[in-house]
């Protein structure tokens, strides 16, 4: 059991909590109809993604194997036949799509369209430098945008911009680790040669500054201090510019080469920082008065 679970990233689940961000905002985390949309949602677009990185693990097995750490995959490391994989992924996509289709047509369209571009993606845009960035940070804006449609709650414009320029961020910070392996001699994409440490790193300052700058706007625009009835939506700035040093701080000086989720999972700092953010904004959305 336990290598079916790494075949399909139970630990890379944590990315489609963004479902969960309109419920957030809405201010409708206590509705338990919306709730239970929500997580309906969630849970597909987890199934989505499953079906998704087993077909990524079968297309890229030779990369993988030359891969320190991505060699342990259970289809590269030959653990899991590649029929039983593929019988695994069927299931879970087609399930998805059939569930979505009865629970909801436009819920179903998203993910139809969030499968058939990581499909592209897994098979030939992912060797695109930027094209590739650009294909994960869409696929973030569709899951709140799948959430925001099971709960017909209306999203600023803020929040979906901030959820593209945080995904790119993030995706470029995946770069620059494959990057570092490259230039240690372990090649592990092809699209690897589409990038450099000085674009990546330009391009992370640049992503983080406009990452910020939107935030503040986000916090100071009259629609969304309308919602919150409260200054103390400010505070929350110190912890997206902390939280973003912090990780600048991990990825380029300690030169960490593991993924972006596994950074937040193994930093203690960035944990008490999010955390942090999480409780100021409940307590702005559903305690202030």
């Amino acid at each position: 059991m336990k290598k079916y679970l790494k075949l399909i990233r139970v630990e890379q689940y944590i990315k489609n909590a963004f479902v969960f961000a309109p419920l957030f905002f809405g201010k409708a985390f206590l509705n338990p109809s919306q709730l239970l949309s929500t997580l309906i949602a969630f849970t597909l677009f987890c199934f989505a993604a499953s079906s998704i990185y087993i077909l990524n693990d079968y297309f890229d097995i030779e990369e993988d194997k030359l891969h320190p750490e991505k060699r342990n995959r259970p289809l590269a490391s030959g653990t899991i036949s590649i029929r039983n994989a593929f019988i695994l992924m069927v299931i879970f996509s087609v399930g998805t799509l059939i569930t979505s289709y009865y629970f909801s047509f436009y819920l179903f369209l998203i993910l139809s369209f969030y499968i058939f571009q990581n499909f592209l993606y897994s098979r030939w845009l992912k060797h695109i430098a930027i094209l590739d960035v650009n294909i994960i940070a869409i696929g973030f804006v569709l899951r709140i945008l799948s959430g925001a449609i099971v709960t017909e709650i209306k999203l600023s414009i803020w929040i979906l911009l901030i959820t593209y320029i945080f995904a790119l961020f993030i995706g470029f910070a995946k770069r620059r680790s494959d990057v570092i392996l490259a230039q240690n001699g372990q090649k592990v994409r092809k699209n690897i040669d589409g990038y450099n440490l000085v674009f990546i790193d330009i391009t992370l300052g640049v992503l983080s500054s406009v990452l910020i700058v939107s935030y503040i706007f986000y916090c100071i625009s009259p629609e969304v201090q309308k919602n919150y009835h409260s200054e103390l939506l400010y505070l929350s700035i110190l912890f997206v510019i902390n939280g973003i040093l912090r990780y600048l701080k991990l990825a380029l000086v300690n030169q960490s080469t593991y993924s972006p989720t596994l950074i937040v999972l193994k930093d203690f700092f960035l944990q008490i920082i999010i955390l942090c953010w999480i409780l100021l904004m409940s307590y702005l959305l559903y305690v202030n008065p």
